[in-house]
């Protein structure tokens, strides 16, 4: 590999976006054939608009792209797939009503004499690709009925569909189980071994420390270091991000529960399909403490969370919050009994992403004082918004020129972090977290994971959902194993092994 020439070469590229951000400064990176490179760097250190350079979706001010040694100018995506370049975003390209084979073969449609779709025959193909990778999932389901793990699924196989010879990860592994990360890098080795050229940008140093074979690491739009893994370590790959030392794993401490907040008792609730998703859930959380929920997506963390938050309507059980009986309550109400939400899929839930930064950060309050006054709240009060914004932009280190900025020209990362810096009030009472760390950096999650612990110890009483089983283990003071719809484990954190814990989610219990 080292020996043979690049099969991707990028020179001296520059791009400043009209808001004044210098997202890449001349920046230069190379990719050999038969290589995992992996891309390093904090939110907004301008690996996303690298590579969305490279697959066309932005044009560079200057620079230069060379592929088999030959200058290229890659107009739109389109062009780049007809190069050989495919990519995985970070936020999911899919068409959410149209079905899983539709949204794998469009742009590359089996046609049939006469110019009919065979769907047949795509649906076939796909299922003998997912079965290599060891996907499980159905060519005919709906984009939207999918829960966000399954969608990312269906990226990658969109992209690995496309022979890309040249394949772009944005963050591939950001909602899947350890189990699956580890099918998802066999693929990855096959495709090398093929002789493919893969660009790995991960926030998981562990991940990037196993799977790549070089690393490059970019901060402020620069490229400040270059390392093999076997010269390196995450401590220093951390520090050469950040620009310090950063804790990879945060001290929890004891936590010192209080009386009991959230109480759920004999929850049911139906999927989008009309199946059975929630099948008798019983779960409560105390002030000052953190509950975390372990479990394989798509076993019924998504509906428990639209449950709570008022998003699903139940079937059957009650959801009481502070001693209050919230199970038919409003998403407006159960706010004004003290819960918070940090979805995990910011673009749906969280954002409004033509709106700027500092409507954003008041969205959930937009008609409550100090915002808003008059009659029904319809006076905005501009400099109380403006200087909320600022505020929470500094407190939560949120990279942006200015607060009039849209929330959608920001990185994926300060997205996250807008979302959160408006849900984690001081007024809390139940915090609810949907993947609230996915996408981050190390610093950034490192500062979540220390906000967390803080609104647990003022008295918050937080459940947490994530698909990093690491993240559920080092925050949680229980943690909850869902599978099929039901809690089938509970554990105190001293006794919640990572092994006993990734066993049951995998199995429920059940004998092998």
């Amino acid at each position: 590999m080292g020996d043979q020439p690049p099969v991707l070469e990028m020179r001296g590229i520059t791009k400043r976006f009209p808001t004044g951000t210098l997202a890449n400064d001349a920046i230069d990176l190379e990719v050999r054939p038969g290589e995992i490179h992996a891309l390093l760097g904090e939110n907004g250190a301008g690996k996303s608009t690298l590579m969305n350079i490279l697959y066309g979706l932005v044009t560079p001010d200057a620079g230069e792209i060379r592929i088999d040694g030959q200058p290229v100018t890659i107009h739109d995506p389109a062009d780049a797939i007809a190069r050989g370049i495919g990519m995985v975003h970070q936020h999911f390209m899919l068409i959410p009503v149209l079905a899983v084979a539709e949204n794998v073969v469009l742009g590359q449609e089996i046609v049939r004499p006469g110019g009919i779709l065979d769907l047949g025959e795509a649906a076939a193909r796909i299922n003998l690709l997912a079965k290599k990778l060891g996907f499980d999932i159905d060519p005919s389901s709906k984009i939207e009925e999918l829960s966000v793990g399954q969608q990312q699924r269906v990226e990658i196989l969109k992209a690995i569909y496309r022979n890309a010879r040249i394949l772009v990860l944005d963050e591939p592994t950001a909602v899947l189980t350890p189990q699956e990360t580890r099918e998802i890098f066999e693929v990855l080795r096959r495709l090398r071994a093929e002789g493919a050229s893969i660009i790995f940008i991960s926030h998981k140093l562990d991940e990037v420390l196993e799977i790549a074979d070089r690393i490059t690491v970019i901060r402020r739009g620069k490229v400040v270091g270059s390392r093999r893994p076997a010269e390196t370590n995450a401590n220093d790959l951390a520090e050469l991000m950040v620009g310090r030392a950063v804790s990879l794993r945060v001290d929890r401490g004891r936590s010192h529960p209080g009386a009991s907040m959230l109480e759920v008792t004999g929850l049911r609730a139906k999927n989008d399909r009309g199946q059975d998703a929630l099948q008798g859930i019983d779960l409560s959380v105390r002030a000052g403490e953190i509950v975390g929920i372990a479990g394989v997506a798509g076993n019924g963390q998504e509906e428990l969370v639209e449950a709570l938050i008022g998003l699903r309507k139940p079937t059957g059980g009650t959801i009481r919050l502070g001693g209050h009986d919230l199970t038919s309550a409003s998403v407006d109400r159960r706010r004004d009994r003290g819960m918070a939400f940090v979805p995990a899929d910011r673009h749906k839930y969280g954002l409004v992403l033509t709106y700027p930064l500092d409507d954003n950060l008041a969205l959930t309050r937009y008609g409550d004082p100090p915002f808003a006054g008059g009659f029904a709240g319809i006076i905005r009060n501009f400099r109380a918004i403006a200087e909320n914004a600022i505020r929470l932009m500094k407190e939560f280190d949120i990279r942006a020129p200015d607060p009039k900025v849209p929330a959608g020209t920001l990185s994926g990362g300060n997205q996250q972090k807008v979302v959160v810096a408006r849900e984690f009030r001081h007024d809390l009472k139940l915090l609810v977290l949907d993947q609230p760390t996915r996408g981050l950096d190390v610093g950034s999650i490192e500062f979540i994971h220390k906000q967390v612990i803080g609104r647990r110890d003022g008295g918050a009483a937080v459940l947490l959902i994530s698909a990093e089983l690491d993240e559920v283990l080092d925050l949680s003071d229980r943690v909850l194993v869902m599978f099929r719809g039901r809690i089938v484990g509970t554990f105190p954190a001293e006794e919640a092994q990572r092994e006993k814990v990734g066993l049951l989610m995998a199995t429920g219990g059940a004998r092998a």
